[in-house]
């Protein structure tokens, strides 16, 4: 494929998500009434510019949320994991255009995480958990890999906040295998993240977006 075929299609899809098409402001804003972008700058603020140490993104998808800021942490290590190697192969492509010089990726399973018990200060998962098929063993080894102390930050969807939503996941993403069920409610969601990380855990909701800041414990 060209770069100008292959830039195309990655274009395609961060209209979808990033809602800067008309037509996929009319998706976000009134299926899901809310703003992707929004939640992402939200979740991003929580990682202070000037960190210092090792961060693990998944899935890095094409890092469109996520290359302005990583632009701007110039102390900090990042890798980006994914399972599609399409997700890859887009993120390489705005790592070479953006010029970023801290981030590496690699393709593996959040499932079966290829790194080893408390490497990362930070892991960030931003829209990735309704689309894992194992989620608690996602919650496990994203747990697993994270440092005593560390923060472990993501946003993902939850079913029965907005029933619009909740028909478009059952009824076009699960079936796309874009989502994959089962998904959590918010409170399941909830006591699930309580039950990995205790009452070091700060949890809200913008409709069918859970938000989270969780720190693991030091021993």
């Amino acid at each position: 494929m060209n770069k100008n075929a292959y830039k195309k299609r990655m274009n395609r899809y961060d209209d979808v998500i990033t809602a800067r098409k008309w037509w996929s402001r009319i998706y976000m804003h009134w299926l899901w009434k809310g703003d992707d972008n929004a939640i992402a700058r939200e979740v991003l603020s929580m990682i202070p510019d000037d960190f210092q140490g090792e961060i693990l993104d998944v899935p890095v998808g094409t890092a469109v949320f996520t290359a302005e800021k990583y632009g701007k942490m110039k102390n900090a290590e990042i890798t980006g994991l994914d399972y599609s190697q399409e997700m890859l192969d887009f993120a390489q492509y705005r790592i070479a255009e953006t010029k970023l010089s801290n981030l590496k990726l690699v393709r593996g399973d959040v499932g079966d995480l290829p790194f080893e018990d408390d490497s990362f200060d930070c892991v960030l998962s931003m829209n990735g958990f309704q689309a894992f098929p194992d989620k608690p063993k996602a919650f496990g080894e994203t747990f697993r890999v994270l440092k005593p102390g560390g923060m472990f930050l993501a946003c993902f969807y939850v079913k029965g906040e907005r029933p619009p939503a909740d028909w478009f996941v059952r009824n076009v993403l699960d079936k796309k295998r874009l989502f994959i069920p089962p998904h959590y409610s918010l409170n399941e969601a909830k006591e699930l993240l309580l039950s990995i990380y205790g009452k070091q855990c700060e949890i809200k909701n913008y409709r069918s977006v859970l938000v989270c800041k969780c720190i693991k414990g030091v021993s």
